[in-house]
């Protein structure tokens, strides 16, 4: 049997030099598989070769019950003619059958058009984040003492306090992307999260709470601020918090959504509509309206893959593009979309580098990356002084969006009343059930707080999951109907 490649980090070797080296990659071979996967027509073809290492360490009831190591390589091959895609995929990158797949993606889409293999023009990219020291080369027993400690803070917070659960997940990715339109790209991109959850308990009531965060960052986050017991404690007030909350009120009134995590609404209820495939189906409530007002003026969105370290963040998306900042929304006017190769193509828009994919299974299609709103020029103090009476809605757990139409309904771990411009007791069971773009017409105050998120966030699409960052500022909206058993 043969030894599985070494793809542990190495300082010594760049992106492309490390699948050239390791997995025997060579120009020559790109070239012909490329010149394959044109041999029956069409527009456009690409390689996408990934090598991923990852690791993940779980403990509960204060023992490590899981721990899991894995190694994934692979490339996926795809074919454009017109709207129709060919797609095929090998795990075993010998000339043979990568050369076998770009057959099978050929006559997939086979099409009348052809296109020559140009010569490869390799994408200048930037370093928004550490390889050297990623968490994925960091000992074993390093990961386990981070849950420890995680798990003895969440128990000291509160005896009510009677189930945790800590895990720390970790991955290096690796890519290239060879392409017929000469785009020759690669990358190393590190990926930590660490996740507490909590069960508390009184004589009455039981209650969750859930807390995390990471990055693309080194394991050495997880020694400053953003420490385990910071995670910790954080779950577990909210747990303990819940089971002292009153019934959540229903029906329509303002609502105040907190900085932070609260941005999942937006990037929901709003961001998925503004992917430029649904909207070249014609299948998003924001088709056909660029240019228009679709929010209130104190609303400017925007979509950037560029912060250093930041859980959505890229130096090249999954077609070799280097990202960007997109103005999505600008002071309530739809400005444009979320676009990768086959949408900016197909409806004549730029490309803004945000073609992403699951791995080398998996086509790429327009996705977020981090989305949040810009701030305004509201103190957060006097947007809670505003409501007569109202929902302060923290954080988030669950929601669900229909694209088609913007409805949302989505369901607040953290919220509060507000009484008389005060916040005062804590609700359980709220939900938020809206349209998205009727929702931010409703939009009368921004504070002046933008925070991101503490770096959770996963966003699913047709099937595949990527890692994203949402953010906003504290946020007033004169009306919404919350669901609640209340008064």
């Amino acid at each position: 049997m043969a030894a599985a490649p070494n793809l542990l980090h190495s300082e010594t070797l760049d992106h492309k030099r490390y699948f050239f080296t390791h997995l025997g990659l060579t120009d020559r071979l790109l070239e012909r598989c490329l010149g394959e996967a044109l041999s029956a027509g069409g527009e456009f073809a690409d390689l996408y070769f990934e090598a991923v290492t990852s690791m993940s360490l779980g403990m509960d009831e204060g023992i490590v019950k899981t721990a899991a190591q894995g190694i994934s390589v692979g490339c996926g091959i795809r074919v454009l003619s017109g709207e129709r895609t060919g797609f095929a995929y090998t795990d075993d990158l010998s000339p043979e059958r990568l050369l076998k797949a770009a057959r099978t993606a050929a006559l997939i889409a086979n099409g009348p058009q052809t296109q020559r293999v140009q010569g490869f023009t390799e994408t200048k990219t930037p370093s928004l984040y550490p390889v050297a020291g990623a968490a994925a080369d960091a000992e074993v027993g390093a990961k386990l003492k981070l849950i420890e400690r995680a798990n003895k803070a969440a128990r000291d917070f509160d005896p009510r306090i009677t189930q945790v659960r800590a895990s720390i997940n970790d991955e290096l990715r690796r890519i290239l992307i060879a392409a017929s339109d000469g785009t020759f790209a690669s990358d190393t991109q590190p990926l930590a999260r660490l996740n507490v959850s909590v069960i508390a308990k009184d004589a009455v009531n039981t209650a969750r709470g859930t807390s995390g965060g990471g990055g693309r960052v080194t394991l050495d986050f997880f020694t400053g601020e953003k420490s385990p017991e910071h995670f910790a404690r954080e779950a577990a007030r909210t747990a303990i918090l819940q089971l002292g909350a009153i019934a959540a009120p229903a029906g329509e009134m303002e609502v105040v959504l907190g900085p932070g995590w609260p941005g999942v609404l937006l990037h929901e209820a709003v961001g998925h509509g503004l992917e430029a495939d649904f909207n070249r189906k014609k299948t998003s409530a924001f088709a056909g309206l660029i240019g228009q007002q679709v929010a209130s003026s104190k609303v400017t969105v925007v979509d950037n893959g560029t912060m250093p370290g930041r859980r959505g963040s890229l130096n090249v998306d999954d077609e070799g593009n280097a990202t960007q900042e997109t103005v999505l929304i600008e002071k309530g006017i739809l400005r444009g979309y979320l676009s990768d190769k086959l949408s900016s193509r197909l409806m004549n828009m730029p490309n803004t580098g945000s073609g992403r994919r699951e791995s080398y299974q998996a086509i790429p299609m327009p996705r977020m990356t981090n989305t949040y709103m810009l701030n305004g020029e509201d103190l957060p103090s006097d947007i809670i002084k505003s409501v007569k009476r109202g929902l302060y809605a923290v954080n988030f757990g669950g929601g669900q969006v229909d694209i088609t139409s913007g409805k949302f309904v989505f369901t607040a771990s953290e919220a509060y009343l507000i009484e008389d411009g005060v916040v005062t007791a804590p609700v359980k069971g709220a939900t938020l059930i809206g349209n998205g773009p009727e929702a931010l017409k409703y939009v009368s105050m921004v504070g002046n707080d933008l925070a991101l998120d503490e770096g959770i966030g996963t966003c699913g699409k047709a099937g595949q999951s990527v890692p994203v960052g949402v953010g906003m500022p504290t946020t007033k909206l004169d009306r919404m109907t919350v669901g609640g058993t209340g008064h």
